[in-house]
């Protein structure tokens, strides 16, 4: 199965570099590009892609509101929405995913977590990157009350835990 990617980018240099990795992938597509979100409206419509690769800050309707209107419920055949960003905050990972992102990875990532990312959402599943997984792990920890007090671990016992 070919993948078919759809490329929101407003940065010229960052759309072209990943057109031209994406393009070089045996499994992917790139059907498309934007460089605003107007246009990532219309040619998510127009382009049926499988994985749209989404910046947050794209002029016009800005990534999460795109992401919003084309992963929405009602969508006949709504695309994966993989947002790729350099601001690792909560916030923006909140909204991302609310709107409808499927995955959400940092600019910084390696290239080979960028395009695998592509495929783990277009294979139905969801990505974090580590960074992101990491602070709502922490963040999980510190607000959740075990809801009870767990026995000392004795190894070798059937409760140890290690």
């Amino acid at each position: 199965m070919t993948i078919r990617v759809l490329i929101c980018e407003d940065h010229e240099l960052v759309r072209t570099a990943y057109i031209t990795v994406f393009g070089a992938q045996p499994d992917m597509e790139v059907v498309g590009e934007a460089a605003d979100g107007a246009t990532a409206l219309e040619a998510s419509e127009r382009l049926s892609p499988d994985v749209v690769v989404m910046d947050i800050h794209l002029p016009g309707p800005d990534g999460i509101e795109v992401t919003r209107r084309i992963a929405r419920p009602g969508v006949a055949r709504p695309p994966k929405v993989l947002v790729v960003t350099a601001f690792n905050t909560d916030e923006y990972v909140c909204e991302a995913l609310r709107a409808g992102a499927s995955g959400f990875l940092l600019k910084d990532s390696p290239v080979i977590e960028l395009v695998n990312g592509i495929r783990t959402l277009a294979r139905g599943e969801s990505l974090l990157t580590p960074a992101v997984t990491r602070n709502l792990i922490g963040r999980f920890a510190t607000r959740v009350r075990p809801a009870r007090h767990w026995p000392s671990c004795h190894p070798g016992s059937a409760r140890c835990c290690g």
